[in-house]
């Protein structure tokens, strides 16, 4: 069995040797050719799967996606030549959320103000809206939750309109990039729902670039006017529009995901699938292979309860490491060359404490930290 990988797809020798034969390959330009004789392609979001590609392959059983996002993927065509497929939901959502906060955190010290008491809007409330409302309730901090979807299907959490969320001090789009159905996500926020944004507002964008009009985003912030914004994604990646990197707080090249617990996480959640369509024992987990982590901590120059907890946050992921290296690197290097080389990034858990060592265990628990007795 020929199993094709990306690249950049961790500990993927490691989970699916046993298989048969791996080859890797780069995932942006990935041709037909390449992959004539795969039985099973596993990719990443920047690889399109669909016909073009698949055309020469006649004997591919398989095809996974370590992504929770399905834009990349013609489901349809899969289907119709019988070709199992799965993806990854959840897999990088507690690494996105905590992205977030980070940014959060450090938009609270910039523009010193007390996070608990703003509301955060979280337009998306699955895996990953879902994971970042657990983390602010956990601090104390008031949000709203929107998405139309799941209200429809009868989640029976409490919803805010699309209205409600654009009025929220702090707006946090979680929605996947979608182009029809009722509830379209492309370009949501154009021209006129930009325009509506305040100077005082904060707009963080670590889901699909293409939710947001950039071209109009630019027009807008070049008039110094609209929020202070936080944008992991962009429109046409990698061939960004770079005139929006110096307009915003904070920048990044598409990584709000790629802590290593998060992407390795979707590594093993492909192993399984294949496992049981293999027929094959699941016998391997993440914990096999993840390293230990050891983090220099620092004491907080303040006792105050949010102080001290964001010097723990920033202690594992201070975003602004990935924003210098945004803004420095990238007229040196490529976008996805950045996204290649992404420096190992842990998430809370990673971090073990002792229960008698921190003042809040409790909040720490629940922000996802490990707290041991």
């Amino acid at each position: 069995m020929k199993i094709y990988f990306d690249e950049n797809i961790p500990y993927a020798q490691e989970f699916f040797a046993d298989f048969g034969e791996l080859i890797a390959f780069s995932g942006r330009d990935l041709s037909a050719e390449q992959v004539q004789d795969a039985d099973v392609l596993l990719v990443r979001s920047i690889t399109k799967v669909n016909q073009q590609l698949l055309q020469l392959n006649d004997k591919i059983q398989f095809v996974g996606t370590a992504t929770i996002g399905l834009d990349h993927i013609d489901q349809d065509y899969l289907a119709a030549r019988n070709i199992n497929f799965t993806n990854a939901p959840g897999c990088n959502a507690v690494s996105v959320a905590e992205y977030v906060l980070s940014a959060m955190l450090v938009m609270a010290q910039r523009l010193q103000f007390d996070l608990r008491g703003k509301t955060v809007g979280i337009l998306g409330a699955g895996n990953t809206g879902s994971r970042l409302a657990e983390k602010l309730r956990a601090l104390g901090v008031e949000y709203l939750l929107c998405d139309p979807l799941l209200e429809a299907q009868g989640d029976n959490r409490q919803f805010s309109s699309l209205a409600q969320i654009s009025q929220c001090d702090i707006i946090s789009l979680h929605v996947p990039l979608t182009k029809t159905g009722a509830y379209p996500t492309l370009h949501l926020f154009e021209q006129h729902r930009l325009a509506s944004l305040n100077e005082q507002q904060i707009l963080i964008n670590a889901c699909r670039g293409e939710v947001i009009d950039n071209q109009a985003l630019l027009a807008l912030k070049q008039q110094a006017k609209g929020p202070h914004l936080i944008l992991d994604v962009w429109e046409k990646e990698p061939n960004i529009l770079t005139e929006l990197i110096p307009l915003c707080a904070i920048s990044t090249a598409h990584i709000a995901g790629y802590s290593l617990e998060g992407k390795a996480r979707g590594t093993e959640m492909l192993y399984q699938a294949l496992s049981k369509r293999l027929a094959s024992a699941i016998n391997k987990s993440l914990t096999d292979f993840l390293p230990h982590a050891v983090f220099e901590q620092n004491e907080s120059a303040s006792n105050e309860q949010l102080d001290v907890i964001t010097q723990r946050v920033f202690d594992v992921y201070d975003v602004q490491r990935d924003d210098k290296i945004f803004r420095s690197q990238l007229e040196s290097k490529t976008f996805d060359y950045l996204r290649k080389n992404y420096p190992v990034r842990r998430e809370f858990s990673a971090l073990e404490s002792r229960a008698q060592q921190e003042k809040w265990p409790g909040i720490m628990s629940e922000l996802g930290f490990t707290i041991k007795d």
